[in-house]
């Protein structure tokens, strides 16, 4: 393990003083059974720094927050030693590793606070956001139910979600990924805690909003001196918010060092392969197909960068997407009449080819997964037609929408839902083989499974686990495998590497562009993640507000957007080589909403061609603005 000293140091009357930590963490040692998986791991934690803990899914980056909120024990694990000694306003220094559950939970959730990873299954779905908020704030501040709700809304509107009072009133599962995880950094930051962590705070969020989340939490930094722990594999973000950062891998420590030194000069090479694995925008500038990443090995042998050998053929497409309308209904009070519409996609049109990939970006919320979900069928369409192979989805028979069923295969944003506990991974991978016909032995299947478990880099023992056992970037690999399992003519992949770590993303993506190398498999790639969707895309669609605002070819999108929010998304992005100098934007004053009055229909744009297959939309204030 390579290591340096990098604690903030202050200067008294011309003398250096090294101010005390608010937690130091010394040999932390966790383990499930006499299995280690966070092995003699150190660090400390200032007020007003940030720590950010990287490394590849399955290192120990969620674990070790989880030994320092006191709820390993729940995960069936225990911290076997070490100590983590933590200066309280409530109950002055104690050892985290030692203090008894009525002691924790004192703190926990007061003085020290969470984002959890996954929003989904963090939050209670038969309770209201507004519930779920406000007993958080009565429970740690004492207040009336009133006073909560009247923050709990104030706390919306900080996060930026729309229509925050009548928000209060939604479930879980009526709100999007992006949504839920700006609802759960709402509940942390709620009792202003003195250490909040951060586990993967924006990784369902998309480049705007996340440039304002972290600018959110660092005003809070600034205003309490709170110390954070910012556990991420997104290298580039660490890169802009980090003050000092711990490398881990296989459950130990790699390097330690300032952000500063680290991007200077990283001692380890695993380091070193982790910076170079970072897909940065720009990187594909003049070029015309998708690019396979470098691969980097333990031995640093390096398998170049190549462009994806497969010309689309535009001719006949695979899917039709026409005028396409998605909206859910909002009721007045439970069991009330219909008296407003969540215009989720709007007018929406586009078609995929054989063999292409089509990427949608855009805002949480803007209509990504609800365009993705409608064309699997999993939501009801109000208006419009997909068609497959020049056949309506919307119109086909029960006994013919199995074998379309086979065509399109869906990898969902939270790994966590999309599996059932109750079975191993190797069940839930194989069982769409089973249903379809492709497998008719337990032999075939146990090979089918070890198959693609290498295929998305596990191992064939993994099938007899069952999800708990694997963390979030497992899991979402673990559902890539499923979706092949049918080999589909086309997989919507909605944020299918957004909880990857870099270097299992760069497989993962090359993982889809060798099998659409060489079996012609079409994507429809949805992402907020603006460097990946330029390394895998042959075209792109923007979408804000339910519907699509430019499309184009991926180098017409990146060398030369036309829309605003398109050009807003790009400078958003950030990145190492600018560590620090791309400035958060501004949390808008008034944040445009869709849902509506029943009768109140939105505008539909009008498109302008700029060049062959490049369309814009006409410019709303709004969107300008």
């Amino acid at each position: 393990m390579t290591q340096q000293a990098s604690s903030p140091e202050q200067k008294c009357r011309g003398e250096t003083f090294q101010p005390k930590p608010i937690l130091s963490v010394n040999d932390l040692q966790v383990q499930f059974g006499s299995t280690p998986v966070v092995d003699k791991v150190s660090f400390d934690l200032y007020r007003s720094r940030t720590l950010a803990i990287v490394g590849e899914s399955g290192s120990g980056k969620s674990i070790s927050s989880l030994a320092i909120m006191g709820l390993v024990k729940h995960l069936g694990a225990k911290v076997s030693h070490g100590s983590m000694q933590f200066e309280s306003d409530l109950l002055g220094s104690v050892d985290l590793a030692q203090l008894p559950e009525e002691k924790h939970r004192i703190i926990r959730g007061r003085e020290i606070s969470m984002i959890f990873q996954e929003p989904m299954a963090s939050l209670n779905p038969v309770f209201t956001i507004g519930d779920q908020l406000c007993e958080t704030l009565m429970i740690h501040r004492g207040i009336s139910k009133k006073q909560a709700q009247a923050e709990a809304c104030q706390l919306l509107d900080l996060v930026r979600i729309p229509q925050s009072k009548r928000i209060l009133g939604y479930y879980p599962h009526q709100l999007s990924g992006g949504q839920l995880q700006r609802v759960m950094i709402a509940m942390a930051i709620s009792c202003k805690p003195k250490i909040l962590i951060a586990d993967e705070p924006t990784t369902a969020l998309d480049v705007t909003i996340q440039a304002q989340i972290l600018g959110l939490i660092s005003d809070l930094q600034n205003e309490l001196n709170s110390g954070i722990i910012f556990i991420s594999h997104n290298m580039a973000v660490v890169s802009e918010v980090a003050d000092d950062i711990l490398v881990m891998r296989n459950s130990k420590e790699v390097e330690r060092n300032s952000m500063e030194g680290l991007l200077a000069e990283p001692k380890a090479s695993y380091t070193r392969n982790l910076l170079s694995a970072v897909p940065e925008l720009g990187s594909m500038q003049g070029l015309e197909k998708p690019r396979y990443f470098a691969q980097y090995s333990e031995e640093q042998e390096t398998l170049p960068e190549r462009d994806l050998d497969k010309q689309v053929k535009y001719a006949e497409p695979l899917l039709e997407v026409d005028k396409l309308s998605v909206r859910y209904s909002v009721h007045d009070g439970f069991m009330g009449k219909i008296s407003h519409y969540v215009h989720a996609a709007e007018q929406v049109s586009f078609a995929i080819y054989p063999g292409e990939t089509l990427s949608i970006v855009g805002e949480s919320g803007s209509g990504k997964s609800t365009v993705g979900r409608t064309i699997q069928q999993l939501a009801e369409p109000h208006s419009g037609e997909v068609r497959l192979d020049g056949e309506n989805l919307f119109e086909l028979p029960s006994n013919r929408k199995k074998l379309f069923s086979r065509e399109i295969q869906y990898v969902f944003q939270d790994p966590y839902g999309a599996l059932n506990p109750r079975k191993t991974i190797g069940a839930s991978i194989i069982e769409p083989a089973w249903v379809h016909g492709l497998v008719r032995s337990k032999k075939q299947a146990d090979e089918r499974v070890a198959e693609l478990l290498e295929m998305v880099g596990l191992k064939a023992e993994h099938a007899r686990r069952y999800p708990k056992e694997f963390s979030g970037g497992q899991r979402q690999r673990i559902c890539i495998a499923r979706a092949l399992a049918c080999e589909p003519k086309l997989i919507i992949a909605d944020e299918a590497v957004s909880a990857l770590d870099v270097s299992v993303q760069a497989q993962v993506v090359n993982l889809f562009m060798h099998l659409q190398e060489t079996q012609g498999i079409a994507y429809l790639f949805i992402s907020h993640d603006m460097a990946i969707v330029e390394r895998i895309s042959h075209r792109v669609a923007v979408m804000y507000l339910g519907q699509i605002v430019e499309i184009g070819s991926r180098q017409q999108i990146f060398e030369n957007p036309q829309h605003p929010y398109t050009q807003k998304l790009i400078a958003s992005v950030p990145t190492i080589r600018n560590r620090k100098q791309n400035k958060s934007p501004e949390m808008s004053a008034e944040i445009p909403s869709v849902i509506r009055k029943i009768g109140d229909e939105p505008d539909v744009h009008e498109y302008v061609e700029v060049t062959k297959g490049h369309l814009v939309a006409n410019h709303s204030p709004a969107l300008t603005n």
